[in-house]
């Protein structure tokens, strides 16, 4: 199978992550491959020809996104006219449903494979468009095993292949080695905060996190309070909300090492999305926040879209609220702190976090990228 063209596209950081370890398993088997589409640095370095800048698609919610939207189609519109003149053995969208599903179908009408890694969330909200996955797909690459389930059910060809990341963080994190590879005291209480990877979060959630930060400071001495930035565009931002919000919070922030960061923490404030599956890997007692655009919310549960009862992807895996959720206008300083430290002083309940974490980390454990290549060089050889 040498020689193959693979399309991918990737619309976030976490996507880049799933994409770039995926390469790197099919590059372990097949050779001379060649990778087009969309993705962010790490595809990239794997080896992918990045037709656009991946930032351009790391937009959020229905009313955020309007603004984008004739920008978003035209880049869609214009992919797939290459993808289609300049034919790939195989698409494979990872995660960014909104975009890639459209993208898929387009692929498929115009005879070429599909994938979609990562599964959509179809049984959280919007589940009519289990019909449009039906339509647009060859095969969905699940991440998590409820998944793989509720897809097969609706008639959707779906294979579990488990999540990279439970593979790539130990079983058993070194809180101590985390620390002092980033130079920090072995003896003090950590507060990690992850306010997200995306502007619009930073708006959103700087404000009551930093806040946050700085009630629990008051009441925990000696706290340290350390954030990962995703890049130098989200570490100026943060720092400017920082000298707003908290000007007095000696807050240390680092340009990635969001997984070191993890590891070292006592305790996470993290917005929901896949830092909430991190922090959980890393078996760390978190507290998790979430603000949407308010038309967005309304929006939301207007209509009542949403059919799960928790968002932190931590809590449906644990199948109960072990992260404390602040969503919306509950997500305040005021709300927050007193979770915050309760998380940091009831050792009961963090042995009980840790070892629920432990047991969830080893079923998602499943050699996932390997798996995934698998999958889909075993969909090329049938076509």
């Amino acid at each position: 199978m040498s020689g193959l063209r693979i399309a991918l596209v990737a619309a976030e950081p976490s996507g880049d992550h799933l994409g770039a370890a995926m390469m790197a398993a099919i590059n372990a088997q097949v050779s001379n491959v060649s990778y087009t589409g969309i993705g962010g640095p790490e595809m990239i370095a794997a080896g992918m020809r990045s037709l656009y800048s991946m930032e351009k698609l790391s937009v959020m919610g229905l009313v955020e996104v309007l603004p984008h939207l004739p920008e978003l189609l035209r880049i869609r519109r214009q992919l797939a006219q290459h993808l289609i003149d300049n034919p790939p053995d195989l698409f494979i969208g990872v995660d960014a449903p909104d975009f890639n599903l459209g993208l898929a179908k387009k692929m498929k009408s115009a005879g070429i494979r599909t994938v979609q890694y990562v599964a959509p969330t179809v049984w959280a909200w919007k589940q009519g468009r289990v019909r449009i996955l039906r339509e647009a797909l060859d095969l969905v690459l699940s991440i998590f095993p409820f998944e793989q389930e509720f897809l097969l059910s609706k008639h959707v060809p779906s294979i579990y292949v488990g999540h990279p990341l439970a593979d790539q963080v130990p079983l058993n994190p070194d809180p101590a080695g985390a620390r002092a590879a980033l130079g920090l005291p072995r003896d003090v209480p950590l507060l990690a905060l992850l306010p997200g990877s995306r502007v619009g979060e930073i708006k959103r959630l700087s404000k009551p996190f930093l806040e946050a930060a700085a009630a629990l400071a008051q009441q925990v001495p000696h706290l340290m309070v350390v954030a990962p930035m995703v890049n130098r565009r989200i570490h100026e931002l943060f720092e400017q909300q920082r000298q707003l919000a908290a000007p007095d919070l000696d807050c240390i922030l680092i340009d990635k090492q969001a997984d070191l960061v993890l590891e070292a923490a006592d305790v996470v404030l993290t917005a929901s999305g896949t830092a909430t599956l991190q922090t959980l890997l890393y078996k760390k007692p978190m507290v998790v926040g979430y603000r949407v655009n308010a038309i967005t919310y309304r929006l939301l549960t207007l209509f009542r879209r949403i059919k799960v009862d928790y968002i932190a992807m931590a809590n449906l895996l644990a199948g109960e609220a072990l992260a404390p959720e602040f969503i919306q206008h509950q997500c305040t300083a005021e709300m927050i702190a007193p979770a915050l430290l309760r998380l940091m002083t009831d050792r009961q309940q963090i042995e009980v976090i840790q070892q629920r974490y432990r047991e969830i980390h080893r079923q998602l454990q499943q050699d996932a990228a390997a798996k995934a290549a698998d999958a889909v060089l075993n969909l090329i050889e049938a076509g």
